[in-house]
């Protein structure tokens, strides 16, 4: 079968590697119908995650046909259709019986060494280090999905890959971020980044009644699709954040602060982002928290802070005294996703929301490698990837 795999920083193969097969009773084996490339792949293609090794296949949202199922599963049956959650889970566990299904204690199949880099286990995530079990991720013809009689969401008849293939992450992250912000009616939501994360939480947002939706970015294209989705704009290039964000709350700063960038913010003019920069550079520091510091600062005391952007490592100059002066709740973490995928598409079947909205690009597996620069990038109006095999 053919795989987009990596080969080290900036170096995406599309190669031909053997088709997987059952390994384990709860198994299954899904034939890739469409994949995406998502904004949390640029870390790895960027060198920014640890433990990756070379030949490892790339890709965490993805959906398509059951060819085979092991002996143990009960659930699926050869010709269904499903989405698959990026985070695996056993459904057993005290963790997944709480419905924390991103810290699954079995699914790790390297559980070592997270126990030592985390202090304690997460769940295993397909196409993602070593760190979280090494598996086999979705961009490829074929995947083996483990413990798919509970990691997996059936997908009725009459709706396209397209509506529902962002149920396995980007709609269910942005819709976490949103939900851990405890929107009130009356509540401005100031959304960092308009990559498709912010694009889902901003749609999230506006669903779960939030009075007003700020976002945060630079790129044209993204920033259009936002006050599409419902959102008042800010481009960071043009204008101060810190002052828009005042006149915009009379002064009091916005009640609720999602962090949709992670640990590589694209702030070039402020001192801070510099320094980032600098210390990143040296490998003093392995992420840029420009957006974590703004935040803090400009929250409304009592706030909360919600965290769906990815982090890998170390931090620096943290104004945690602020944080903690001013009361603000910090809430974050990899995507519980099958905790919120029955809503959300009963939300797609009632015409709720459609998120193919994000769509910008649909490529052939061959033309992969190439996009994942066009991506990181933000060339060609790119904001959305998602490949065909």
């Amino acid at each position: 079968m053919r795989a987009l795999r990596w080969h080290g920083k900036h170096d995406i193969r599309c190669d031909t590697v053997p088709d997987p097969v059952i390994e384990e009773g709860r198994d299954a084996i899904i034939k890739m119908s469409t994949c995406a490339i998502c904004g949390s792949d640029l870390h790895l293609f960027d060198g920014f995650m640890p433990t990756m090794e070379s030949g490892d296949i790339m890709g965490h949202e993805f959906m398509g046909e059951v060819v085979e199922v092991g002996k143990d599963n009960k659930a699926l049956k050869v010709g269904d259709r499903v989405v698959v959650p990026f985070t695996i889970f056993c459904g057993d566990c005290d963790q997944c019986k709480r419905g924390n299904f991103s810290v699954c204690e079995r699914s790790n199949r390297n559980k070592d060494k997270a126990d030592k880099v985390f202090g304690h286990t997460t769940a295993g995530l397909f196409g993602y280090s070593h760190l979280t079990g090494g598996y086999a991720g979705g961009q490829a013809e074929y995947v083996r999905v483990p413990m798919a009689d509970t990691t997996h969401v059936k997908i009725p008849d009459g709706l396209t890959d397209e509506q529902v293939l962002f149920l396995g992450d980007i709609f269910p992250t942005g819709w976490q971020a949103a939900v851990n912000c405890d929107i009130q009616p009356d509540d401005t939501v100031a959304i960092w980044g308009a990559g498709p994360v912010g694009q889902m939480a901003i749609r999230s947002a506006v669903l779960l009644g939030a009075k007003h939706v700020v976002v945060i970015d630079r790129v044209p294209e993204r920033l259009a699709m936002a006050k599409a989705g419902g959102a008042i704009v800010i481009n960071f290039d043009e204008e101060s954040v810190l002052d828009r964000l005042k006149d915009l709350t009379n002064g009091k700063g916005p009640e609720k602060c999602i962090d949709a960038v992670g640990m590589e913010s694209h702030a070039t003019r402020s001192v801070d982002a510099m320094y980032d920069r600098v210390k990143q550079a040296v490998m003093l520091e392995s992420d840029r928290p420009h957006v974590l510091r703004e935040m803090i600062y400009v929250c409304r005391p009592a706030g909360i802070l919600s965290v769906p952007g990815v982090y890998g490592g170390l931090i620096d100059k943290i104004p945690f005294g602020a944080s903690m002066n001013k009361g603000l709740t910090w809430k974050m973490g990899q995507t519980h996703v099958k905790r919120w995928t029955d809503d959300l598409l009963n939300r797609i079947q009632e015409g709720q929301i459609d998120p193919s909205f994000v769509i910008t690009h649909t490529v052939s597996m061959e033309d992969g490698p190439a996009m994942y620069k066009t991506f990181r990038d933000k060339e060609d109006g790119c904001i959305k990837v998602v490949i065909k095999p």
